[in-house]
């Protein structure tokens, strides 16, 4: 179905609904067409082609809401389908704060070119992609007599969407991504330390294709024979590519549901200082091709760019229209875009060289936040630095503490963003840090 198809579907869909008594609706009729390869061992363990199409309708009636989707897309049942949506909304229980967004909050058309679809994904045959997630396996297997297990992951997806809205938004979307990953699992003396890699990127010609399997295999080896340390604070630095699992309670407490619901540390905190000042957070949905980009978000609210913490300062929430209303705050958008750290000026490696007694997390195992308080406690891994040297790898040791302070303990940013992440967080580096044996 190509989008003026979609858009005609659409338009029909929500006539009917009005016509059946909905006082508004939305409908959105997207595509998927997507591939998921894994090679264990050498041997295909996983091949999955999928194509999928879904029309999903937002019904609103009687101060009352409920969201029903379906695949079968013929005229007929999608006339039927729509009719028992509204009859079965009116049982519910009404709610006044369900209704669309204001008009003058949608994106009404333009913009800036995002460029977010690689027509060259759709043309790549089956065996290309198995060749190419061999090619990362056999950069680390049988390269080292201690390797028990090697896999190897390609995924890719093609996805299309229009979204109509009664109250007078229309819009289509389009977008594409494609990763390769390896895991590398080895024996020593004391257990079978496992590791992992992966490159992504929205087109293949700027995928990042070699020394996956590679740097798996040496991050999996560099885990032997871990030692515990002594329970205490140390600064730390938190590797890149796990950062977020820190940083994750705060985006979860941005939520406007979460707020709501009481499940927020940082209620009550918008102008107030959360965060170290060295910190600036800001949320870009316009940056050419990347992970997040879009012109508007799942309800058609236009996307702006809008600093989230600037300079330790929080800035804004995340809010929907729903909980805007309930909240009365004014919608910005229930979802994130690319979300992008600002960066400091040193490397991970310069960094860890400063320390005199530290630790260099390179995974989270395990563990919790509670949202309501901001007090977490993780178990982790990495290694143990001494004279700004990693001396050895670190295991079953737990970091603890409350958000609210630990994000006042940031101390450095690196300057190595994962710039193909929809987040785009560096390595950070946090002082007095509190890390206990199990």
């Amino acid at each position: 179905m190509n989008t003026k198809e979609k858009y005609d579907l659409a338009d029909m869909v929500v006539a009917h609904a009005l016509k059946s008594g909905a006082d508004q609706v939305a409908v959105t009729i997207s595509d998927n067409r997507s591939t998921e390869i894994e090679i264990r061992d050498q041997k295909i363990d996983t091949l999955k082609e999928s194509n999928r199409s879904n029309l999903s309708v937002d019904i609103y009636t009687e101060n009352k809401y409920s969201s029903h989707s379906t695949n079968r897309m013929k005229k007929e049942e999608l006339l039927k389908f729509v009719e028992e949506a509204i009859a079965a909304t009116k049982y519910l229980a009404p709610d006044e704060f369900r209704t669309l967004p204001e008009p003058e909050l949608y994106y009404s058309g333009g913009g800036p070119e995002l460029n977010t679809m690689d027509p060259k994904i759709d043309s790549l045959d089956a065996r290309t992609k198995i060749d190419m997630a061999n090619q990362s396996l056999n950069e680390a297997y049988g390269e080292d007599e201690r390797i028990i297990s090697v896999s190897s992951y390609y995924s890719d997806s093609i996805s299309n969407m229009v979204k109509v809205a009664s109250n007078g938004f229309r819009g289509d979307s389009g977008s594409t991504g494609i990763s390769l990953a390896v895991t590398v699992s080895i024996k020593s003396d004391t257990g079978r330390p496992s590791d992992y890699w992966y490159e992504n990127s929205r087109f293949i010609d700027r995928l990042k294709k070699t020394d996956i399997g590679r740097e798996a295999l040496v991050r999996a080896l560099n885990k032997m024979n871990p030692k515990k340390i002594a329970s205490g604070k140390y600064p730390v630095v938190i590797e890149n590519r796990v950062a977020m699992n820190i940083a994750g309670p705060i985006y979860n407490s941005l939520s406007g549901a979460n707020i709501h619901q009481k499940q927020s540390f940082l209620i009550g905190k918008e102008g107030k200082p959360v965060t170290s000042s060295i910190l600036t957070v800001y949320d870009d949905p316009f940056i050419p091709s990347g992970s997040g980009s879009r012109l508007f978000d799942g309800e058609g609210l236009a996307s702006v760019r809008r600093s989230v913490i600037e300079k330790g300062i929080l800035k804004n929430y995340y809010i929907d229209t729903y909980y805007g209303k309930k909240l009365g705050m004014k919608p910005t958008s229930g979802s994130s875009s690319n979300v992008v750290f600002g960066k400091g000026k040193r490397s991970p490696q310069e960094m860890i060289s400063s320390i005199s007694k530290g630790v260099y997390i390179t995974g989270f195992i395990g563990g919790n936040c509670n949202l309501s308080t901001g007090d977490f406690s993780y178990g982790i891994e990495g290694f143990y630095i001494e004279n700004g040297r990693i001396v050895h790898p670190v295991n079953e040791m737990n970091i603890t503490g409350n958000m609210n302070t630990l994000w006042f303990s940031l101390s450095e940013l690196g300057n190595d963003p994962r710039e193909n992440d929809s987040i785009m967080i560096p390595s950070l580096m946090f002082k007095d840090v509190v890390l206990s044996g199990i």
